[in-house]
């Protein structure tokens, strides 16, 4: 049987990457300030993104804390695309209260948006949390030539995404935004 597009850009694309994580929580700002690890800021759904990627054999080469607000978020977002992180993941402040303005934050920076996993992730979501999913604001896009995917702060939604579609998709995706 012939192999699809995908499973040949899959086959071809490097196997292992570097990655930035921003967690945007106030509260977790306000107790912690800047910490230098997950670990240090009790952390747990960055300590979950660290685990997952670092199992999978990829490097963590940025983390940041910031707080719920536009300027702290997008600051992050550009301090990880000088950094040499291929992949940038943030993590909080993609619900419905007003304090969530973490997709307000980032998706006007996109040049490109990854409108499948949004769509992918709430059907997979489905299982775990049912009709709630219509609350997830799950977004990714592209800007400057690395892939940006901004997550719930649910450490299940965390370890769903970057289990199920990101790791998965990593190397295919990258080799895309790089083309």
């Amino acid at each position: 049987m012939k192999e699809s597009t995908p499973e040949i850009h899959k086959k071809e694309a490097k196997k292992f990457f570097s990655f930035a994580l921003i967690t945007i929580s106030t509260s977790r700002y306000e107790k912690y300030g800047n910490p230098a690890s997950p670990e240090d800021a009790d952390d747990i759904s960055g300590k979950n993104m660290k685990d997952l990627l670092e199992a999978a054999g990829h490097k963590i080469s940025f983390y940041r804390l910031v707080s719920d607000e536009k300027t702290s978020i997008t600051d992050a977002v550009f301090a990880a695309l000088d950094s040499p992180a291929d992949i940038i993941i943030t993590s909080g402040g993609t619900g419905l209260a007003p304090k969530d303005i973490t997709i307000e934050s980032v998706t006007p920076l996109f040049e490109k948006e990854i409108s499948g996993f949004g769509e992918l992730f709430r059907y997979k979501s489905i299982e775990d949390i049912g009709t709630s999913v219509i609350l997830t604001r799950a977004v990714a896009g592209v800007i400057k030539g690395k892939a940006v995917f901004c997550l719930p702060g649910s450490p299940n939604a965390v370890k769903l995404a970057i289990s199920e579609i990101i790791i998965p998709e990593a190397g295919h995706i990258v080799r895309h935004v790089r083309e």
